[in-house]
């Protein structure tokens, strides 16, 4: 029987599935608290003659592949991107990769809605206020914490791939006018999305909010810099779910304590977790959470599901959905 490692979490449900064809040790990493060293995971996929590992946190880098393949066969990564593995270094070594894309496309949605409507109508603001015991004044809150609604606002949207297009899916439910920039969007898309296509600068200018959702590559690393956020109204929101990469640090940073923009909700950091000492955590006008945009009871299942799938085909020899790197099939083992 084929020997699997799964590090990632993983639904019972679909453990149990693939305990009837596999031999298999689950060792998720938010039970154990720990990530593999490169060696480490290499000498222990070669030791146990592991064929099959599945990841959400952990890294599967060139080292470790030159040593565990063969007989590893397979990495399942439960994530969409695939910057957690080296994939040539897979590819050239036969082995095979899928990933889980969407997993977390719901999670991250809702969780950037919940932070636009915590910036627009002040929400963790009003919790200290009462939970601290400063509402004494039944009339202050009323005209001190006075927002504004979703309804009617401009939300610019950058990014318009499967969480962008969720985002906007749910924005203009609630009556938001919406502009997209993402030059790489299928006219389709950006049609059922109700977006209106934009150069990023007038998007910048027109927007209420500016929510961003596009992938950190070396053409997004610093989109959005001072330039940008001086195109911004001093009434304007940034919130950012997607990659820390995206934002010039420090211009934000300038822009936020000189108040030239309103406010920004971070779920994504340069440190994780933030240090002590950032001075982000001084400012009034920022909402910080702990990078938990997917972290749902769905998710997990999601991409259990998607990776119990994915295996299952692997081990009746039919296709892949979620493949990808196929260059890699023909660099498989004689044996396969």
């Amino acid at each position: 029987m084929m020997k699997a490692l799964i590090l990632a979490p993983f639904a019972h449900q679909h453990l149990r599935r693939l305990a009837r064809r596999l031999e298999l040790r689950y060792e998720p990493w938010t039970q154990t608290r720990r990530l593999y060293d490169p060696e480490e995971l290499a000498h222990r996929l070669r030791s146990e003659g592991i064929a099959i590992l599945i990841v959400e946190a952990d890294f599967v880098l060139a080292p470790t592949l030159e040593e565990a393949a063969p007989p590893l066969r397979l990495v399942g990564v439960c994530r969409n991107a695939l910057d957690h593995i080296d994939l040539p270094a897979a590819t050239e070594r036969g082995v095979l990769v899928v990933h889980s894309p969407g997993r977390n496309a719901v999670a991250v949605t809702e969780l950037t809605l919940g932070l636009m409507l915590s910036l627009a109508r002040r929400i963790p603001q009003a919790h200290n206020l009462v939970a601290g015991g400063g509402w004494q004044d039944p009339v202050g809150p009323y005209i001190e914490m006075q927002g504004r609604e979703m309804a009617g606002s401009t939300v610019g949207i950058v990014g318009l791939g499967q969480i962008g297009f969720e985002v906007a899916k749910r924005l203009r439910a609630l009556g938001a006018r919406l502009l997209a920039y993402d030059p790489y969007a299928p006219p389709e898309r950006l049609r059922r999305s109700g977006a209106r296509a934009m150069p990023l600068p007038e998007l910048m200018a027109a927007a209420d909010f500016v929510t961003l959702h596009a992938p950190s590559t070396s053409k997004t690393q610093g989109l959005i810099d001072a330039e940008m956020l001086g195109l911004m109204k001093p009434t304007a929101y940034l919130v950012n779910t997607a990659d820390a990469s995206l934002v010039d640090v420090e211009a934000l940073l300038a822009a936020l304590q000189e108040g030239r923009i309103a406010g920004a909700a971070l779920d994504v950091h340069e440190g994780h977790p933030l240090p002590p000492k950032s001075p982000f955590l001084a400012l009034p006008n920022v909402i910080l959470t702990p990078h938990i945009g997917g972290a749902t009871v769905e998710t997990v299942e999601r991409h259990s599901r998607i990776m119990a799938q994915e295996v299952e085909r692997f081990l009746a020899g039919r296709p892949l959905r979620c493949l990808a790197n196929p260059e890699a099939l023909v660099n498989l083992p004689l044996e396969s």
